[in-house]
């Protein structure tokens, strides 16, 4: 089986010209054989390698030079999208529009990435937002990435996105919902450390310092926890009240936080999956 370390550390496939298709047009003068290098091939060949899609995702956000030595020989992945977890996915686009990078937004368009109406919102193309809205009423209030609302790119649109955020802020319902209001005394009882079953390797962090959060202009109304798997990226949760969270990005996710004896109770109900941790009180 070939490794799933991705193209960088797989040796080149050599085939003889012959057991290929084309071979014969590879053939030299004087019926001498040439061999074809074919590049290195991931496991899940031709498919793009996971670790790539995440990288230009990742760098979408905030460097267009990285974005550059990605796309260019592969332009394909403007249209990629990165799952961030609960289904929160994010294309390149996606990424340089809720981040207010004008530039990286255009190149990737000019590279064939796939226009959407978070886009049209952040470039404040007014005539192609209000003939959507026309044509799909409520369609203002589907969030993008991370939840962040319709209203808020075009908040992170400035000045071009002028009109445009005028135009959404008068349909009232263009924007996030606003939390219900978590108690200091109710974050304090939910943090911590919570164990998945018996493995250890499955450790789920529930934080209370959202601060990274408190200023940045994608969201009208932060956070209030911080939710992480040791294995993936930190997921920031909204309180419906009750004790029961959405993460970013996956409104349909429920994550509820119960006292059940001596130990803090932690569900997560994904449509019909369901699963539990729970962390002492004491701790």
């Amino acid at each position: 089986m070939i490794s799933r370390r991705g193209f960088l550390n797989l040796a080149p496939v050599v085939f003889s010209a012959n057991a290929l298709p084309w071979g014969e047009s590879m053939q030299s003068g004087g019926g001498k054989q040439q061999t074809a290098t074919i590049a290195p091939l991931a496991e899940r060949y031709p498919a793009y390698a996971p670790e790539l899609i995440e990288k230009v995702v990742t760098v979408s956000h905030f460097s267009l030079d990285k974005v550059k030595e990605i796309v260019e020989p592969h332009p394909q992945l403007v249209k990629a999208s990165w799952d961030w977890g609960f289904g929160d996915w994010e294309s390149p686009l996606g990424a340089a529009c809720h981040m207010g990078r004008t530039d990286i937004a255009e190149y990737l368009l000019s590279k064939g990435a796939t226009p959407s109406l978070f886009s049209a919102v952040f470039f404040g193309d007014l005539a192609v937002v209000k003939e959507m809205v026309e044509r799909q009423p409520g369609i203002e209030r589907v969030a993008g990435p991370h939840s962040i609302s319709l209203l808020a790119h075009a908040r992170m649109g400035g000045k071009k996105a002028e009109e445009v955020f005028a135009y959404l802020h008068a349909l009232a319902d263009a924007d996030m919902p606003v939390p219900v209001p978590l108690a200091e005394s109710e974050t304090k009882a939910v943090v911590g450390s919570y164990q998945v079953g018996d493995d250890p390797s499955h450790l789920i962090v529930v934080s209370g310092d959202m601060h990274a959060y408190a200023n940045t202009p994608m969201y009208t109304h932060p956070p209030q926890l911080g939710w992480k798997h040791n294995r993936t990226m930190e997921r920031p949760l909204f309180h419906r009240g009750g004790m029961k969270f959405y993460p970013a990005g996956a409104p349909s996710i429920e994550i509820q936080f119960e006292e059940k004896g001596q130990k803090a109770v932690m569900t997560v109900t994904d449509g019909g999956e369901v699963l539990t941790a729970s962390r002492s009180l004491t701790v």
